[in-house]
């Protein structure tokens, strides 16, 4: 039977049990375990996919098409699995699912109440992860406790211990210890009232994890656990570290790892040398590199999680320290203007959905193409930049995504034609994994060392495939098409440093160890342009003076 261990937390959220949760399962994976993870989300939406991402951030995309919350792309970029929708619940798809079985008659009439038909089915999303090629299930769960929204899945979680016995759960808690300046001190009391909170809920905590900006001492963390009700060894310090991939090693040291084991009558040993190896690569990244990344949601970050950390993965490959810039997609006459794109060594054009921003992106595009600056597009991107090859290359005044101009004279982005006349646009999106096969020879062919590959993709516009013969011909490389040759997967430009572009999302398939293949030759392009723009130090030998003795 797997195991499973059950992640909340406590005081503030935004604590990092994300994090928390995908590090201790990485832990748990160089034991040699099997590990799946899950989160339970709170909200009522039924899934992230039509949150604003300033609300919720980016939506990361599973293989089978969900739409999920951002905490799966830590957790696949820690456990290296590739996880499904199953792997994401909400209250939203949770009184869904209740609802829908009360309307077939599954209840045979009897009363629906949360306890026992949401409980039960939040169990059930628990216990659909736990399949027979899994040796532990970690699941988090989102917001905070003392949430209203939370209680139902706290009483999920509890029950959960008697369905499937003691020995086979693991309750860790993540809580903050703040540092309070006037005082000059570190507090737990907020650490006790959410631990008294738990319990008040019928969860004792197996593992309190502590979060904190400074190291915290053993004398608090003897206080937490007498007035917590935890042995001294469970008390576990998780300190501002200087990168995220830094915390399993933080966390092992601490001991997580082997309180849990031990909780959950787990044996084996641990091999760290491959992530000390990750750990060590990202230290020793330390050339300089700048890349601009120009989007619509730019003051809120977490909306390109998954991009930025492909590029930081890039950056770890190349030994390079990525600087990331922030740029403003819908500056439009300041990427026109290009002065500041100018001093970038390479540019990333991100996704997207609607018009705003959409100029500059074309902007930012059309400058990279005439300024040799190495530019990747994503989703969006793609489209900017097959929109300005039109305009600025072939002449196409107007040229434009339908999206953005239903009216366009040159319709370049499109949706596909058998989606144009279907009422719910939410259902003609391509979303999760599809091939591309790519042509022999060319740049992402050499990228990737495949001549098929597979990405996610989350859309509802396409390169117009009409349109194809006409940008061939004036230069744009179609180099890679679905199979049956109905989409353009792929573009790029032949007499350029890196000018390429994907339909897809290739940012959510990255790794700290196993940089994307775009993101990877993206920032080899960068450092080259940098290495070349640098002032070259000449040298000029001398010959030494004749030297003068004196008698």
């Amino acid at each position: 039977m797997p195991k499973h261990i059950f992640v909340t937390g406590g005081v503030a959220s935004s604590l990092g049990k994300g994090l928390t949760a995908s590090s201790l399962g990485r832990l748990l994976k160089l034991r040699g375990l099997r590990v799946t993870m899950q989160k339970l989300d709170p909200y009522i939406n039924v899934d992230p996919g039509t949150m604003n991402p300033f609300e919720h951030g980016e939506v990361f995309v599973t293989d089978d098409g969900g739409e999920t919350d951002l905490d799966l792309g830590h957790y696949e970029r820690f456990i290296d699995e590739p996880l499904t929708r199953n792997s994401n619940a909400t209250t939203g798809s949770i009184y869904q699912a209740v609802l829908a079985a009360e309307r077939r008659g599954d209840y045979l009439g009897k009363t629906v109440q949360v306890i026992p038909h949401i409980t039960d089915e939040i169990k059930r999303r628990i216990q659909r992860l736990a399949t027979d090629d899994v040796d532990v299930v970690i699941t988090e769960v989102g917001g905070t406790v003392g949430d209203i929204e939370i209680l139902p899945f706290l009483e999920a979680l509890r029950q959960y211990r008697q369905d499937v016995g003691r020995d086979n759960i693991c309750y860790v808690h993540v809580t903050l210890v703040p540092f309070i300046g006037p005082a000059g001190e570190q507090k737990t009391k907020p650490t006790q009232h959410s631990v008294t909170e738990l319990r008040s809920r019928g969860i004792q905590p197996d593992v309190i994890v502590c979060r904190s900006q400074s190291p915290i001492s053993a004398e608090l963390k003897k206080k937490i656990s007498n007035l917590c009700n935890v042995d001294d060894d469970a008390v576990v310090n998780a300190a501002d570290a200087g990168n995220i991939y830094e915390l399993p090693l933080i966390l092992h040291d601490e001991g997580l790892d082997t309180v849990v084991c031990d909780r959950l009558r787990i044996e084996g040993p641990i091999d760290l040398a491959p992530w000390q190896e990750v750990v060590a690569k990202i230290e020793a990244a330390t050339s300089p590199v700048r890349i601009g990344l120009v989007g619509k949601y730019v003051d809120y970050q977490d909306a390109y999680l998954s991009v930025v950390e492909s590029i930081k993965h890039a950056g770890f490959h190349h030994g390079a320290k990525v600087e990331i810039d922030w740029i403003q997609a819908e500056d439009v006459e300041g990427l026109l203007a290009g002065s500041h794109l100018a001093d970038l060594d390479g540019i990333v054009i991100p996704g997207g959905f609607g018009d705003r921003g959409f100029e500059g992106k074309i902007a930012a595009a059309g400058f990279a193409r005439e300024h040799d600056i190495p530019c990747l597009g994503l989703c969006l991107g793609l489209q900017a930049m097959t929109v300005d090859f039109a305009r600025n290359v072939m002449g196409l005044t107007g040229a434009n995504s339908t999206e953005m101009d239903t009216n366009t004279p040159h319709p370049i982005i499109d949706l596909m034609h058998d989606q144009r006349d279907v009422a719910d646009k939410g259902g003609t999106q391509r979303l999760g994994a599809y091939y591309a096969i790519l042509e022999p020879g060319s740049r992402v062919h050499q990228a990737y060392g495949e001549p098929v590959v597979s990405e996610r993709h989350r859309h509802r516009y396409e390169l117009n495939a009409t349109w194809k013969p006409r940008l061939e011909a004036a230069g744009l490389m179609c180099t890679g098409m679905s199979p049956d040759r109905r989409l353009v997967e792929f573009i790029e430009l032949a007499d350029h440093p890196f000018w390429v572009a994907t339909q897809a999302h290739p940012e959510f398939k990255s790794r700290p160890d196993r940089a994307h293949p775009l993101f990877r030759e993206l920032t080899s392009a960068a450092i080259a342009r940098r290495a070349a723009r640098q002032p070259v130090l000449r040298v000029v030998d001398e010959a030494p003076a004749a030297s003068s003795s004196v008698a």
